[in-house]
């Protein structure tokens, strides 16, 4: 025996037509907010046109007139002195908090330079970083068995030994390089400790670059023996002679070695001669982001918030006191 109980035809009418009804006033309610939304600007399309107009123009006007530029140094930060450089950029930030104006004075930045922020950032290059040491792969290859490889590299222990680094400046105008970058730079390169730590540096760079020249030298003058008695033309009785080209090869290799290092070793030197080094500079960016350059866009909209917001309040006030006087 079957519990189901037959369907009644009549209740699927009914409830069929009250779902139309239903939908039909949905319908005619939407109708009427439309119709009366259309008598509301009616009523009050010169109100929000003047508002919209005048936060236009208040809007383009500000734009004009509170624009924000950014300014961005690469710098390397050279013996070890990267948290160095770090701390003081963010003594200096501190003190653009505070409004120390007589500290940024003193280093050369003077108030009507208009800086808002400085701020200093690692450029993550994992290659150069991994390439530097041999200890680096190593290390980079242990991190990564335990942590992802994308949390490494903007780690901030891993970040704050990349070489170059980006020192990025607000302000509320354009400025030129000796307004703040030079002052910043000329401040970053005051360091006592520093200064005989480059000096020490520099003196053992010419040392090994001389000691390369003498070795490589004296390699070319090898070579140049053995090949003369590799042709019978002379000998020579200092002349060490090669029964394998494996030998040979061991110098040449030497030689090429010597020669890259001769390079690398030249090449920091000319890195070398400050102790935060600036590789390039971008002066005078607009920026746009946040509400920046936007508040023609923002003040109009605000406007007509503060418009709808008033009335909604009034008529939330009126209907409130229509309700109490009713009661009483």
């Amino acid at each position: 025996m079957s519990s189901n109980s037959p369907t009644n035809p009549d209740n699927q009418e009914i409830d069929l037509t009250q779902v139309s009804k239903k939908l039909g006033n949905v319908y005619q309610n939407f109708l009427f907010l439309v119709f009366k939304g259309l008598l509301f600007l009616k009523r009050n399309i010169i109100i929000l046109a003047v508002l919209f107009i005048v936060g236009v123009g208040l809007g383009f006007y500000l734009d004009r007139n509170t624009t924000v530029y950014n300014h961005e140094i690469i710098i390397k930060p050279n013996f070890g002195s990267t948290d160095y450089a770090y701390a003081k950029v963010n003594l200096i930030n501190s003190k653009i908090k505070e409004g120390d104006f007589e500290f940024l004075n003193q280093i050369g930045i003077k108030k009507s330079a208009k800086l808002s922020k400085i701020e200093i950032e690692p450029i993550p290059d994992i290659y150069e970083f991994v390439n530097s040491k041999e200890q680096n792969l190593e290390l980079v290859r242990l991190m990564a068995e335990s942590s992802d490889l994308s949390k490494i590299i903007n780690d901030e222990t891993t970040s704050k030994n990349y070489a170059n680094h980006k020192i990025i400046l607000t302000t509320n105008k354009e400025i030129s390089r000796s307004e703040i970058i030079e002052p910043v730079l000329d401040y970053l390169n005051k360091s006592e400790l520093y200064s005989k730590i480059q000096n020490t540096i520099i003196e053992n760079l010419r040392s090994k670059i001389e000691s390369n020249k003498i070795t490589i030298k004296q390699i070319d003058n090898l070579l140049a023996d053995f090949s003369t008695a590799s042709k019978g033309n002379s000998k020579s009785g200092n002349l060490v002679y090669y029964n394998e080209n494996t030998q040979l090869n061991d110098v040449l290799k030497t030689k090429n070695e010597l020669v890259i290092d001769q390079g690398n070793k030249m090449l920091e030197l000319v890195f070398s001669d400050k102790i935060v080094k600036e590789s390039s500079e971008v002066l005078n960016i607009k920026n746009n982001q946040s509400l920046n350059g936007k508040m023609k866009f923002i003040i109009p909209i605000l406007f007509l918030c503060i418009f709808f917001g008033i009335l909604l309040v009034r008529g939330f006030y009126k209907s409130q006191m229509e309700k109490m006087k009713a009661t009483f």
